[in-house]
């Protein structure tokens, strides 16, 4: 992940979490999503089935904020943001997630460019 040509972070084999924080969240959904994220089996065990954590397989994480996944496009063409938390209430919610999955993250609130290899894919939505 850049920010302004600087690598800011970069993991290997593991999870890339998209997350966006919305208006109402707390600390207690902050809490659950990251025991749920950490809990997840989505890779491989021996037989080629989805059994083991991101824990299991001793995998990293990266955490970038993302309040376009928020983005409301039922009217029009351009989508609205009001269902995602003001800055003020959403990087403290990112900043315990992020921490509390150990993970590695970028600048909040920053134009950043994040590089994926998309191995599998898995690609899932995790609401709490």
């Amino acid at each position: 992940m850049t920010v302004e040509d600087d690598e800011v972070a970069r993991i290997g084999p593991g999870l890339l979490v998209l997350l966006g924080v919305a208006c109402g969240d707390t600390e207690q959904a902050a809490d659950r999503m990251t025991r749920k994220i950490r809990a997840l089996r989505i890779f491989e065990d021996g037989d080629g089935r989805m059994n083991r954590s991101v824990e299991d397989v001793g995998g990293e994480l990266l955490c970038v904020s993302q309040f376009t996944l928020l983005a409301d496009t039922r009217r029009g063409n351009r989508p609205g943001f009001a269902g995602a938390a003001p800055p003020g209430e959403a990087e403290p919610l990112y900043a315990r997630v992020r921490d509390g999955l150990g993970a590695r993250g970028g600048r909040f609130g920053a134009h950043m460019a994040v590089a994926l290899v998309n191995d599998g894919p898995v690609t899932l939505v995790v609401e709490t």
